[in-house]
């Protein structure tokens, strides 16, 4: 099994945090019974920009799955989780705020980029009120996602500067 991000806005097609509720939960229904998980989802506070993170054996069947529900599929990438095990995710025990998109300059690999980052994480100390939590580095090296707990959008950026990486954007998430 391998791990699916899709990309989405369902400013159009919901308002509400129980219509959202409601289209992830049948979105989970649709991928169970294609033998693959919803791990998490995130969102914007206004439903512009939602990740999907989804557990499954392809691609295809995991984007097709996602357009079945009705949801609207703008990118589909497949991902390697860095930062937390997959279990501790799957528990959704911890709280975060703010996803920090970076698209990595092709010259990098992942080796290179999973070097760069175990030798930089030592900083995110300098910016104590920040708690980094997990990665999701797309496959293909065209970008990451980087999730975070902090006070504001300012301590973000802090935290960015300790760590020597750069920020193309970033998406106050709504929480739960």
């Amino acid at each position: 099994m391998s791990l699916y991000l899709i990309e989405s806005s369902l400013k159009e097609v919901v308002s509400t945090k129980e219509e959202f509720d409601a289209k992830v939960s049948a979105l989970q229904s649709k991928l169970n019974e294609n033998n693959s998980g919803l791990i998490e989802v995130q969102a914007a506070k206004d439903f512009s920009r939602v990740f999907f993170i989804v557990e499954g054996e392809d691609q295809n069947t995991a984007s097709e799955t996602v357009k079945g529900a009705g949801v609207p599929v703008e990118l589909v990438k497949e991902v390697r989780l860095v930062g937390k095990e997959l279990d501790e995710v799957k528990k959704n025990n911890d709280g975060v705020n703010y996803l920090v998109e970076w698209n990595i300059p092709s010259e990098i690999t992942m080796d290179q980029y999973l070097a760069r980052k175990q030798k930089n994480s030592v900083h995110y100390a300098e910016v104590p009120e920040v708690a980094f939590s997990r990665t999701y580095v797309c496959e293909d090296m065209t970008k990451c996602l980087c999730f975070y707990d902090a006070p504001d959008e300012a301590a973000v950026k802090r935290a960015r500067e300790a760590v020597q990486t750069p920020i193309d954007s970033i998406t106050e998430l709504a929480g739960e």
